[in-house]
């Protein structure tokens, strides 16, 4: 049983769009039913989707959610003046009354002062002198006393426990900081049994009405169903399954494929086990890399599961153009130059160093081991610093380094400075590949492009989409239409297909629905998916 909370019973604006089961402490939203433990405030983040700790409302109406963001900041703007106002009357967070009373006191009471605090009297300059800047600096300094003590503690921890330093990027951290310096003195962290208890079922519980909101939407928009394969730092080979959907992208599972990764009978099984946890009926596409063992596993999915496509990931496929581009000698000979350079210049700590000061700071993205797309952005980013390179290699503080005597310095400066071909192949290479479609490379593109990615779901994307469909450019070829409906014969059932005609004739013209004003001026300003979740 549930007992919706009036405004007459809670004054905040949040309880109008909330409520709790009975006998329950914790508030859930009234449009997705997200459970929050935070009280009204952190159910209030939910709505307003700021991100901070809580995951946002997908379903939350755009006036409601600009109502309560006005709420949020009301109260933050409250809350800062209040805090203004306690610290000039000596009251606020860095106030140091109680630390000030007690300075040049003996016995509790101040030297000059009576016993009540009143002094008994005043010089013919205490009108004109204040304690005010004194009391100031003292604050000032037990502030900055108390940050750098809270973290040390902080990496005290981080350091203890072995956490990666980018722990702090986590989405969650600063929400979690926030929190406890809200609560204030006489917070107790959960412990040890309360975190592996009630706090993580609490998560759980969350967790689980996020995912009952994602499968509402599988079920009434479609989805697609994305795995994505990678190695760990034990070399496991491991599947992530992910589901997207208007409502976002939600993790499904993960799976140790180590002893199948390579058969395709395997992952097909793989692939058909989350398309019934799933829902048949809920899936419009199957993404996979394009890999020969998923290529064989996405058409038996296509010859078993007869409304569901499958689509090799466009990610994965450029990734493979870049790759049979590297192959060309004058990309591969740049790349490995640009690579010498970096692993020089990234492996000793002085030269690193040097380097910063030359670039004022700017990096040089270095290569990663499996994608080649980051061989060719390190280039971009390289060309980038090309002259504060020159400038350091040419400077008297590269001279004096000890480095610069070393074989694997001269050719690094020979490099950079002396060889008239390495930095017009980098500005070559960059421009070759950024818009993937300079001509003397474009077999290479072709070879990967057409079989992988000339899809009917493509073509039936491109034509559905006013933004595309109604410009003057719009290709209306034999291969976008027949796609198009290649996807309505596979997927619509035959009344249903003789509808989607109708329908068809009357988007083709802009006529009925089409063709009001409201369609036409929003042509350009949402996407389909958009306008379809709304």
């Amino acid at each position: 049983m549930s007992t919706n909370l009036s405004k007459k019973d809670k004054k905040d604006i949040g309880w109008k769009y909330c409520y709790q089961n009975e006998g329950e402490k914790a508030v859930r939203c009234k449009f997705c039913h997200h459970i929050s433990n935070g009280g009204i405030t952190r159910l209030k983040e939910h709505l307003a989707q700021t991100h901070k700790g809580v995951a946002p409302c997908v379903s939350v109406p755009d006036d409601i959610k600009k109502e309560i963001r006005e709420s949020l900041d009301k109260i933050r703007a409250s809350k800062s003046k209040q805090t203004e106002l306690l610290r000039e009357i000596g009251e606020g967070p860095q106030s140091m009354s109680t630390q000030s009373s007690k300075v040049g006191s003996v016995g509790g009471n101040s030297i000059g002062c009576s016993g009540s605090g009143e002094s008994k009297g005043k010089g013919t300059l205490h009108g004109f002198v204040s304690s005010e800047p004194r009391q100031t600096t003292l604050n000032s300094t037990y502030k900055k006393d108390l940050l750098v003590d809270v973290k040390r503690r902080i990496g005290r921890f981080i350091y203890s426990a072995a956490l990666p330093f980018n722990v702090v990027n986590d989405p969650y951290w600063l929400p979690m900081v926030e929190g406890i310096a809200e609560y204030g003195r006489g917070f107790k962290p959960p412990s040890m049994h309360e975190l592996r208890t009630w706090i993580l079922k609490a998560e759980v519980d969350g967790i689980n009405l996020i995912y009952e909101e994602h499968k509402k939407a599988w079920k009434k928009y479609g989805c697609t169903i994305m795995s994505d394969g990678w190695t760990d730092g034990k070399n496991r080979s491991l599947i992530n399954f992910l589901v997207n959907s208007p409502a976002g992208t939600f993790f499904l599972k993960s799976i140790d494929a180590s002893d199948s990764i390579k058969n395709g009978e395997l992952i097909f099984k793989y692939l058909n086990d989350v398309v019934d946890e799933v829902g048949e009926e809920n899936v419009i596409q199957i993404v996979t890399d394009n890999a020969s063992n998923c290529i064989k596993a996405g058409k038996k999915i296509m010859e078993t599961r007869h409304r569901i496509w499958w689509t090799p990931c466009a990610a994965h496929c450029i990734d493979l153009m870049l790759e049979d581009i590297a192959k060309l000698k004058i990309f591969s000979d740049t790349i490995e130059h640009a690579k010498m350079v970096v692993k020089f210049l990234y492996g000793h700590g002085t030269i690193l160093s040097l380097m910063r000061k030359y670039t004022n700071g700017k990096e040089i993205l270095r290569p990663a081991v499996t994608r080649f797309a980051t061989s060719f952005l390190t280039l971009q980013s390289m060309y980038k610093v090309k002259r504060p390179l020159e400038q350091m290699f040419a400077s008297e503080d590269w001279v004096s380094s000890p480095l610069s005597q070393t074989t694997q310095g001269k050719v690094v400066k020979r490099i950079v400075i002396n060889d008239p071909n390495f930095w017009p192949h980098v500005a070559f290479c960059v421009k070759s590949v950024v818009p993937l479609k300079i001509q003397t490379h474009l077999e290479k593109i072709d070879s990967r492009w057409t079989p992988q990615l000339h899809h009917p779901l493509h073509a039936a994307g491109y034509y559905l989409n006013p933004q595309l469909r109604y410009e003057e450019r719009f290709s209306y070829c034999d291969e976008v239409r027949d796609g198009l409906y290649t996807c309505m014969d596979r997927m619509l059932s035959s009344d249903d297909r003789l509808k989607a005609g109708i329908q068809l004739d009357l988007y083709d013209k802009a006529e009925g629905e089409f063709g009001t004003p409201i369609a036409k001026r929003t042509r350009m300003l949402r996407t389909p998916g958009k306008i379809f979740f709304l």
